[in-house]
Parts: structure tokens; C-alpha cells; sequence
């Protein structure tokens, strides 16, 4: 009879590594279930790895909508502050409307600032470091630029001002932007990631504020032009009365956008709000009415709807008061 050999019969294992993390491998790959080692498995397991990539992908993108913000406000402050004498055609186009070109800039700082916002809470991956970054790219866009860009103006409007009325802008511009650094240091501390929470703004908003200034110049800018072009002699006159009329103001309601950037009265969110869920045939009328005239006179229509949103605080404001106010019942005082 024969006897058994001393010998290990061979095993389709492969050879395990006689290093510590040979063993380790060889017993995290011993423990695995069966399915785990079949092709079906594996594919799934890269497709996964793809969505998970595909996914980290969107999360760039509003980090990068955010950055699109703050080059455009950049953007805007170098536009008004160009050099007439350049040999570059592009400087040059820029240059002949460089206060319009910058005040579009800004516009469309508002958008990327709209859209990185969207994106992340549609990618459901709203930060701290999202929120800090997107408030350090508003203080560029609707802090720093539109009081640049309306110091600019007046400068070149008014260049042969009093030296201390020419100081006296300066500091409007100067306390625009330092509302501004406040107003959005005070959003950072109270806000909270949802749209539940994004319903109303204590105080106006920092673009709603660029808003009301870039508006008032793009009207003025066609004012201008306009002006230029008129035939009528005291029409032509009226208008560039009315043009200069806006540029005076302007240090007006500069002062009054950062002051009510740090007020204690309540905005809407427009969008939250008003434009969405269910809404009546007539505020679709309405909407179509608001879109068509921003198609026919855009420069004028945004002046006036952002002018009258920064004013809409202040009247609702004081109209609740006075309903307070009017709508108490006189105590009677005991004899």
C-alpha cells in the first residue's frame, strides 16, 4: 500500500508573497465573496469609478463660474481705466466705449454669480470654501468695480471739478466699497446652505447695488450718444441736459446703494420668490411683457427695474410703518 506523499498537492492559487503585505493581500483577497471576482463585477465597478469622476467634474464647475465672476469684474475696472494712446485696434474699440463695455462686464459677473450658485446646489456640494470664494469674487465685481467705474465717469465728464469736491467723490466711492466688504462679511457669518433660507436678503444685495449703478450708466452712455446723433437742435440739447443730469446724480445714488447695502431692511430674492413654482396666466403675460421691452430698450429697461428694486426697500419700509402706525386703536385711559 502506498503512502501518502508529504509533499502539498498543487493549488491553482497563485504564489502569495512571503512579505507581511503579501499575507495582508492574500487574506483581503481570500475574505472576498465569489461575485466580487467575477468580469460582470469588475465592469460595474469601473462604470461607478467613471460616475463618481463625472461627478467630481461638476463640482468644478461652480468654483469655475465663480472665478468667470471675478475675472469679469476685474475686467471691468481695467475696461474704464484704459489708455487712449495704444497700438492695439482691440484697446482702442474698447477704449472709444469703455464705460459701456465695462458696465456689461458687470452684467455678466451677475450671471456667473447666478449660475455658480445653481450648480451647486444642484451638484449638492455647497462649501464654506464656496461660499468664502464667491463673496471674495462679489466684493471685486459689485464692490470695487461699479464705484470705480463711476469715479471714472465723472472724471471724465467733469474733469475741471473743485479739488475738494473731486475729493468729496473719491470718499463716496470709498464708502460704496467699504459697505460693500461689510455687507458681504455680514453674509458670510449668517448664511445657511438651501434654498429655504435664500428667500429674502437683509439688506440690499451687493449685485442689486452694481446693479443700480452700471444701469444708471449704461443709460446715461446712450443718452450721450443719442445726443450725438439727433438732428433737432433743442431735442439734441435736452437729451445731453438729461445725460449730464444722470452723471450728476450719480455720486447720489452710489452714496444711497452702499448705505442700504448695510441697512436692516429686508429684499426679496426675485427668483426664489417670484419666479418660481405655479404662477397665474397674467405674471406670465406679465414676464413676457418685462422680457420683450429689455429686448426693445435694454439699457433703460434695466436702469429702471434696478433702480426701482434698491428703491423698493425703503418704501416698503416706510409704508409698513405707517400701517403700523395708522392701524393702532387709542387705549382708553380709566377715569
Amino acid at each position: 500500500m502506498d503512502q501518502p506523499s508529504s509533499e502539498n498537492p498543487p493549488s491553482s492559487e497563485p504564489a502569495a508573497d512571503s512579505s507581511p503585505r503579501g499575507d495582508a493581500l492574500l487574506r483581503i483577497k481570500k475574505d472576498k465573496p465569489p461575485i466580487h471576482r467575477t468580469p460582470e463585477h469588475r465592469r460595474r465597478r469601473l462604470r461607478r469609478h467613471g460616475r463618481r469622476a463625472y461627478v467630481r467634474s461638476v463640482y468644478f464647475l461652480p468654483s469655475l463660474c465663480t472665478l468667470g465672476n471675478a475675472i469679469c469684474g476685474f475686467a471691468a475696472i481695467y475696461i474704464s481705466t484704459l489708455d487712449p494712446n495704444s497700438h492695439d485696434p482691440l484697446t482702442n474699440f474698447f477704449y472709444q466705449h469703455r464705460f459701456l463695455a465695462a458696465a456689461y462686464m458687470i452684467f455678466i459677473a451677475m450671471l456667473f454669480d447666478g449660475l455658480d450658485g445653481r450648480l451647486a446646489r444642484f451638484t449638492r456640494h455647497t462649501t464654506d470654501f464656496g461660499g468664502q470664494l464667491d463673496s471674495m469674487a462679489d466684493m471685486v465685481s459689485f464692490g470695487v468695480a461699479p464705484a470705480m467705474i463711476a469715479l471714472q465717469l465723472f472724471k471724465d465728464v467733469h474733469p475741471d471739478v473743485p479739488n475738494m469736491f473731486s475729493r468729496l467723490i473719491w470718499a463716496v466711492g470709498a464708502l460704496y466699497m467699504s459697505c460693500a466688504a461689510m455687507r458681504l462679511a455680514r453674509f458670510n457669518v449668517s448664511n445657511e446652505h438651501g434654498e429655504q433660507h435664500h428667500r429674502s436678503f437683509l439688506g440690499l444685495p451687493s449685485p442689486g447695488a452694481a446693479g443700480a449703478v452700471v444701469a444708471l450708466i449704461l443709460a446715461q452712455q446712450d443718452l450721450f450718444e443719442e445726443s450725438k446723433t439727433i438732428q433737432i437742435r433743442w431735442l439734441a440739447s435736452t437729451v445731453g441736459v438729461v445725460s449730464d443730469a444722470l452723471v450728476i446724480a450719480l455720486p447720489l445714488v452710489v452714496l444711497l446703494t452702499g448705505i442700504l447695502m448695510v441697512s436692516n431692511i429686508r429684499y426679496p430674492h426675485v427668483v426664489n420668490r417670484y419666479l418660481k413654482g405655479r404662477k397665474s396666466i397674467a405674471s406670465v403675460i406679465v414676464m413676457v411683457v418685462l422680457l420683450l421691452l429689455v429686448m426693445v430698450a435694454h439699457r433703460y429697461i434695466l436702469g429702471i427695474g434696478c433702480i426701482a428694486y434698491a428703491l423698493w426697500g425703503p418704501a416698503w419700509w416706510l409704508w409698513t410703518r405707517a400701517k403700523n402706525r395708522g392701524g393702532r386703536t387709542p387705549v382708553a385711559v380709566a377715569k
